[in-house]
């Protein structure tokens, strides 16, 4: 038998595929099974070891690629308001305001859920909160456990498609490498660009969609079938007393969030920060949440420094970034001392900030600052450490000419761009199954998105990389949910009672899973949904 590079290229996919399924460390699978497989080859005289020395190189472009500092930066947004019980206030006071309604339950945890994805972006996270805290609630006042359990696997998903968004910022940054290699193989030597900004607003209406349709699928299962979710019935005096108590407590703790979501998602669409720029006013504002839900009684340096941040937005979306020159006038230095004072004030509530959270104590001892910390910095180093294992394997996949066989394949394919898109779509899907969104982007969106950027989806019509980036996310968040081995499903089995069975969990995810196909199909048939927002935001 001959060993061939395509041989070995097909192995090497195979292999590592088998391995990360059977549980081995990512990171170490993606760069252990590309050495192994590239000193084969080399040794049988078909593999040029010479393209390894290209690998320092891709490390030190990780190393210097200012938009993964926005992982980071995300990763602790969402950590600390996780940290701080934000999540817990707004099941809390949204359930005891909408509770009273049959289904009320339901559209809390979905409203909250896409408030929490709007503020973090982190999936695991968000669904293992809300099942601790909202499935007890809700299997105790009479819910179909299966309508619980579906509406809250699916609201925790969310965070994957509204911005901001993890998976979004590690597919952006992918696709804008993929869509310049694609121009250059077009011979478009001053290519355009698309950042991850681009894919926040693109996805940022098909993100609403979906909560518009779990809401009217909920409405109608009360209105059809209240049985499956009861009213939570107020049952004495002192309960009605606590809903007017509700209502007032409801306003604070919905107050902050929508803030930071305001200021995250209003610096986007205002076009005035970059992702890395948004993710640090995110990461600040869960740290000024943080600080003035462990001392509401002395609130006032945090309201202070939240006013500040919101003054420095308008400034720079009213006058634009004050640029450094030589002479500057009277103007320009009423900007800068107005700027400087304001950065002075939303210093002095950060320090404030900072001071409580470390002070601050959770069950396990450690402070809530320590908690946040040591989870960011375990979350931030597996990325990274994964990125560069991903880096090494698609290096030596192309060492085998790996990338000319896919394109040969998909550019083969009956149906053209169409036939090739639904392809990865399919392949994309199930390997979500059984790999977590990281080894899926690092792996075959480089591969793929190059070659599907090449593509005219119409006669005259290039492909867009919005709507392939949003059209990715959202199969991956409707391939997270789709049983037998959907995570989210997993999160939530982990979390849920004994009592629950798993069929049920099964059962009650299948009609959101239709709602996400529906959402799919009209992205794909409507590509304006995640194209329109981008153009009139940016013009382009």
């Amino acid at each position: 038998m001959i060993i061939t590079p395509e041989l070995l290229c097909l192995a090497l996919f195979v292999t590592t595929i088998g391995l990360l399924m059977w549980g081995f460390p990512v990171a170490f699978t993606l760069a252990g099974s590309a050495l192994l497989f590239a000193g084969i080859g080399a040794l049988l005289g078909v593999f040029d070891a010479a393209f390894l020395l290209a690998f320092p190189q891709r490390v030190f472009a990780i190393m210097t690629n200012q938009v993964l500092i926005a992982v980071t930066l995300f990763v602790f947004m969402g950590v600390m308001l996780e940290r701080s019980k934000v999540a817990e206030d707004l099941l809390e006071n949204m359930g005891r305001l909408f509770g009273e309604r049959p289904g009320g339950l339901a559209i809390s945890v979905t409203l909250v859920g896409a408030l929490l994805a709007a503020s973090s972006g982190i999936v695991g996270a968000t669904v293992v909160t809300m099942g601790l805290l909202s499935l007890p609630t809700m299997l105790k006042h009479g819910y179909a456990p299966s309508f619980a359990t579906g509406t809250i696997a699916t609201s925790g998903t969310l965070g994957q498609i509204i911005p901001p968004s993890i998976v979004l910022v590690l597919l952006g940054d992918q696709l804008s490498s993929a869509y310049q290699s694609a121009q250059f193989k077009m011979g478009i030597f001053a290519p355009e660009t698309v950042s991850v900004n681009d894919l926040f607003l693109g996805a940022l209406v098909p993100g609403l969609l979906l909560v518009g349709l779990y809401l009217a699928y909920q409405v109608a299962v009360a209105v059809i079938t209240p049985s499956r979710c009861p009213p939570v019935r107020a049952h004495s005096q002192a309960q009605q007393e606590g809903e007017a108590v509700t209502m007032r407590s409801l306003a604070a703790s919905l107050l902050a969030p929508l803030m930071l979501i305001v200021a995250v998602l209003g610096a986007i669409l205002l076009g005035i920060a970059s992702t890395t720029e948004v993710a640090a006013v995110g990461a600040v504002g869960a740290l000024m949440l943080a600080g003035y839900k462990i001392a509401p009684s002395r609130a006032w340096p945090i309201i202070w420094a939240v006013l500040s941040f919101f003054a420095m937005l308008l400034l720079v979306a009213m006058f634009g970034r004050l640029k450094v020159q030589t002479v500057m006038s009277f103007w320009d230095w009423m900007r800068l001392a107005l700027g400087g004072g304001l950065a002075l004030i939303a210093a002095m509530g950060i320090v404030v900030a900072l001071r409580r959270t470390a002070q601050s104590r959770l069950d396990d001892g450690s402070s809530v600052l320590q908690s946040v910390m040591g989870s960011t910095l375990r979350v931030s180093a597996m990325v990274f450490l994964i990125l560069i294992g991903a880096s090494m394997f698609s290096l030596v996949f192309r060492g085998f000419g790996g990338d000319e066989l896919v394109e040969d394949f998909l550019k083969n394919l009956p149906g053209g761009a169409i036939g090739a898109v639904l392809v990865v779509m399919l392949v994309m899907f199930v390997l979500g199954f059984f790999l977590d969104f990281l080894e899926i982007i690092f792996i075959v969106v480089p591969i793929v998105a190059p070659i599907l950027l090449q593509m005219e989806i119409a006669p005259g019509q290039p492909m867009s990389p919005v709507w392939l980036g949003v059209l990715m996310a959202v199969n991956l968040q409707m391939s997270f949910l789709t049983p037998p081995f959907g995570f989210s499903l997993f999160y939530l089995r982990g979390v849920a009672p004994d009592s629950v069975q798993t069929v049920e969990i099964y059962r009650g995810i299948i009609p959101y899973v239709g709602l996400q196909l529906l959402a799919l199909l009209l992205l794909w048939f409507f590509p304006g949904l995640s194209t329109a927002l981008p153009q009139w935001v940016y013009g382009s």
